[in-house]
């Protein structure tokens, strides 16, 4: 006699067989103080480009609302706390980061704690409905291919049925990025705006004059590039130091994933470069970001923030996380050699 579980898998299966199942923003400097310091394309004026080219697009985003609510934040938090440009620069983006991508991150690791915790429920479900799609492709004469037609069909059904119970559809932990990408750029372009003078009015003028005298130790020009490349090379490591922590965490080690990883492992390698073409405004910037999310990676990993921010408790977690990170990193990097 079937179970009552069967049941509603059996009605979820059809009676017939199946048919057949259906760049990164470029931030271009153009210092005209040190245009001979500088490459042809990188002082060559977005306006330059007729509308339909690659200026077009550019100027509309140098210019929208978003970016411009970027300008206001880092003058207001300049005017406000009377630091220099380097220090309202670092202030802006920690308190940013802080208050905006931290809750979100914390959101993050709640929705992915969530949907661990529904795996050996899923892995459950899958053993039963695979024994009941063989029984009906045998009752049916079904072939192999429509009998996994059909149990990917079900099985879509019944995990999305599991996410909308538990409310944790993993899409929803994708929202960090699609705040925090944005927010990246929309930075970026407001300190390039501010930096290179892109504002017609006076006062676009003295701001970048004060970027210019706004610096410290051997970037004290921040409107200038990093001659020494100091900062790039720190964006890129930082970076990578973030990429290696997710991949030391074994979670997902399908070939997929393994692409993404070395994917992202590439676009840190290129940032170094890329970082050396832009003013030392926006590479600090990225420092700092980057540098709180290395930060704010790490801080997730404690159990006694993960328990304060209500995360549930997985299979995978440690009460000794960093002792087992360091452990993971030289098991990886060390001892091989």
């Amino acid at each position: 006699m079937l179970s009552r579980l069967s049941v509603r898998w059996l009605r979820l299966l059809p009676a017939q067989p199946l048919g057949p199942p259906s760049t990164r923003l470029a931030l271009l400097p153009t210092d005209s103080a040190k245009r001979s310091a500088l490459p042809v394309w990188a002082v060559a004026p977005v306006s330059a480009v007729g509308p339909g080219g690659a200026g077009g697009w550019y100027e509309a985003l140098a210019t929208s609302a978003p970016v411009q609510g970027a300008e206001e934040v880092l003058l207001c938090a300049h005017s406000a706390t009377g630091l220099p440009w380097w220090g309202s620069i670092l202030l802006t983006t920690v308190a940013l980061r802080g208050a905006v991508t931290l809750p979100l991150a914390a959101y993050q690791h709640y929705i992915l704690a969530k949907v661990e915790n529904l795996q050996p429920e899923i892995k459950n479900i899958a053993r039963h409905l695979n024994q009941e799609v063989a029984v009906r492709a045998h009752q049916l004469g079904w072939s192999k291919r429509v009998a996994r037609l059909t149990y990917l069909k079900t099985m879509r059904k019944l995990v999305s049925e599991l996410y909308v119970r538990d409310n944790c559809h993993p899409f929803k932990a994708t929202v960090l990025v699609w705040i925090q990408l944005p927010m990246w750029i929309f930075m970026s372009v407001a300190l390039r705006n501010l930096s290179t003078g892109k504002t017609q009015s006076e006062a676009g003028l003295s701001i970048q004059e004060q970027l210019a005298a706004g610096g410290v130790l051997w970037f004290s020009d921040l409107t200038a590039l990093d001659s020494t490349w100091i900062l790039p090379v720190s964006v890129g490591v930082i970076n990578l130091l973030i990429v290696e922590i997710f991949a030391l965490q074994k979670i997902g080690t399908s070939r997929f994933h393994t692409y993404v990883t070395y994917f992202v492992r590439a676009v840190s390698v290129l940032m170094i470069p890329v970082a050396a073409t832009v003013p030392s405004s926006i590479v600090l910037y990225w420092l700092c970001s980057s540098f709180m999310g290395l930060s704010q990676n790490l801080l997730l990993r404690s159990p006694r923030f993960r328990q304060l921010c209500r995360i549930p408790l997985t299979k995978s977690d440690s009460d000794t996380p960093y002792k087992d990170l360091f452990a993971a990193f030289y098991a990886k990097c060390i001892s091989r050699k």
